[in-house]
């Protein structure tokens, strides 16, 4: 048998990835721009273990935030407000502020290649960085608030709406 190789580096051009289809998906996505500003936030697990404990330090349940754990720390993602509440509890935790959470609102099978990987490319050929999210049936992205107004017009031209 021949050795097996990197699929997209050695057999797929520009013209064999489904970029029509995920370009087209993206002529369907509106834009939502959250209002508040977040922070990712890195702990350790005994961190983590500290906050369960005590809800009051817990981001409001009607307010958005994403928790991921794995075996080398708690990431989570919340707004502001909630940062400010239970910062004094974390203070070992690594903290990185101003973003703004983007939603992709166009709901998405999982199936769907190339989508991201467009979105992601759009907003390189601008410069700016980017963190993607998953949720179950839609995407997110974490942008610089110093950039959004750059980031917005970049996409603008791909997208149905920006809001």
């Amino acid at each position: 048998t021949e050795p097996r190789t990197n699929t997209l580096e050695s057999e797929l051009t520009d013209q064999d990835l489904p970029v029509s289809d995920a370009a087209e998906l993206l002529r369907q996505t509106k834009v939502e721009v959250a209002p508040a500003t977040f922070f990712l936030v890195g702990m350790r697990h005994e961190d983590w273990r500290r906050l369960l404990e005590n809800p009051e330090l817990s981001p409001r349940p009607d307010a958005p935030f994403m928790l991921l754990r794995d075996e080398h720390e708690v990431t989570l993602l919340l707004e502001e407000t909630d940062w400010r509440t239970m910062r004094h509890a974390v203070r070992d935790a690594r903290v990185e502020g101003g973003f703004r959470l983007l939603t992709l609102d166009i709901v998405l099978e999982w199936n769907v290649v190339g989508y991201l990987a467009r979105v992601s490319d759009i907003l390189a050929r601008a410069g700016i960085s980017v963190g993607a999210l998953s949720a179950f049936s839609r995407d997110h992205l974490l942008i610089k608030q110093d950039d959004l107004p750059q980031a917005l017009r970049a996409l603008g031209e791909h997208v149905a709406e920006l809001c």
